[in-house]
């Protein structure tokens, strides 16, 4: 007897991002627009790298912070995703990033790792922080997000 895969809104937050992540397809949405991918998904804990070209400087040339909070902005709900139950949703309420270093082209690879530090049922907390592959801080963040049920098919 064979059971019918689940659909994506009958998947856990962890199930449907490691269905997203893992399908071999072509990347989309805005990891594809900046040029990171994930790295690791795991329950409360989502890891995204990717490395800093000219093609994200701002006019004084060094990366942009648009760049450090996208990833990090990424990571942290990515982390919260990972631990909603079917049929619920997030949104990001609020995000606060920190910058501690500049980053350049020649930085090399980067990972922003989010994790939850609180999941209730309304409301979510996550941290996280850029590092390189020596261990040096360039951002870190916090972030609060609201988890709501998502409407059902009528």
């Amino acid at each position: 007897m064979t059971t019918e895969p689940k659909s994506f809104a009958e998947m856990s937050g962890l199930e449907q991002l490691q269905t997203a992540f893992q399908s071999g397809g072509p990347r989309r949405g805005i990891g594809a627009t900046l040029g990171f991918t994930a790295v690791s998904v795991e329950e409360g804990k989502v890891v995204f790298g990717g490395t800093p070209t000219e093609d994200v400087y701002n006019p004084i040339g060094t990366v942009h912070g648009g760049y450090a909070a996208t990833m990090l902005d990424s990571a942290l709900a990515c982390a919260v995703h990972s631990k909603l139950k079917p049929g619920q949703g997030y949104t990001t309420l609020e995000l606060k990033v920190s910058y501690h270093k500049a980053m350049t082209a020649k930085t090399g690879p980067i990972t922003a790792e989010g994790i939850v530090i609180t999941m209730g049922r309304r409301a979510a907390f996550a941290e996280g922080k850029v590092t390189d592959a020596a261990g040096n801080l360039y951002a870190s963040a916090t972030s609060s997000l609201l988890i709501f049920d998502l409407p059902t098919k009528a």
